[in-house]
């Protein structure tokens, strides 16, 4: 499975720039409406989102939408470790998407291929 990831993905075989596109964009509209509705339930006192729930959401692709979800609804930015999690998962992406915006294609083919070979 990984391996046809890497096929498709990553050699460029499968997703265009603008599914990959709109799926980051559809992964941050989710985190941002999550931690919408957590702060919702938060001021009504119901039933809450798991915090690892909203870690997943923002791992998976949503960091941005999270981070600004988190500042624009002042919530959950002062209770640690979640702050801490939240802002070492926003600066993965960011080195990632660096990383993917310069380092040469062949350089990123085999950044994959190594990762994958070490999860057999």
């Amino acid at each position: 499975m990984a391996q046809a990831f890497v096929n498709r993905v990553v050699l460029g075989n499968g997703m265009s720039d603008e599914h990959v596109a709109f799926l980051l964009l559809a992964l941050n509209l989710i985190a941002f409406l999550t931690f919408w509705l957590d702060k919702q339930a938060a001021m009504r006192g119901e039933w809450r989102i798991r915090e690892s729930t909203l870690l997943w959401i923002a791992f998976l692709g949503g960091s941005s939408g999270a981070v600004l979800a988190q500042q624009i609804f002042r919530h959950k930015t002062r209770k640690e470790p979640f702050r801490s999690q939240l802002l070492a998962i926003a600066l993965l992406h960011l080195s990632l998407a660096l990383f993917w915006l310069f380092a040469p294609s062949a350089w990123i083919g085999a950044a994959f291929r190594i990762i994958v070979r070490l999860s057999h």
